[in-house]
């Protein structure tokens, strides 16, 4: 079995942008209503031009 490594090598130098924060919770989703109807996301299909449309 080969070892993993718990170290980093030798002359490695973090950057500057990493850290070692948590990531941040996500924000609550906003319930929009849809001015051309029902929701797509709710309902599962797109309707355009009169005709239903599921991808």
């Amino acid at each position: 079995m080969t070892q993993r490594a718990t170290k980093r090598p030798e002359g490695f130098v973090k950057p500057a942008h990493w850290t070692n924060d948590p990531a941040p919770a996500p924000k609550a989703a906003k319930d929009e209503p849809d001015p051309r109807g029902l929701s797509p996301t709710r309902y599962g299909d797109w309707e355009q031009n009169g005709i239903a449309v599921d991808f």
